[in-house]
């Protein structure tokens, strides 16, 4: 999946994402900047063991598009 800043992303195809959307509705697509702030926000939430190569893909992808290839996390 190539991404760009009008790319929509469905957390439900991701289970690490679709685990932080835990009060909302995961099959509801999100802007993809929503997207990688939450990853930002919320990753010391995430298991990440469990991450998928796809998942971990779209994280590499996310932040070169919005983090200058930076994911800001503590």
């Amino acid at each position: 999946m190539t991404l760009n800043q009008h790319s929509m992303i469905t957390p439900a195809d991701y289970p690490q994402l679709a685990a932080l959307i835990w009060n909302g509705d995961p099959s509801r697509a999100l802007p993809a900047r929503e997207v990688f702030s939450l990853y930002e926000r919320n990753w010391r939430f995430l298991d990440h063991e469990q991450l998928s190569r796809p998942e971990a893909d779209l994280i590499v992808q996310l932040a070169r598009l919005f983090g200058r290839g930076v994911l800001l996390v503590s």
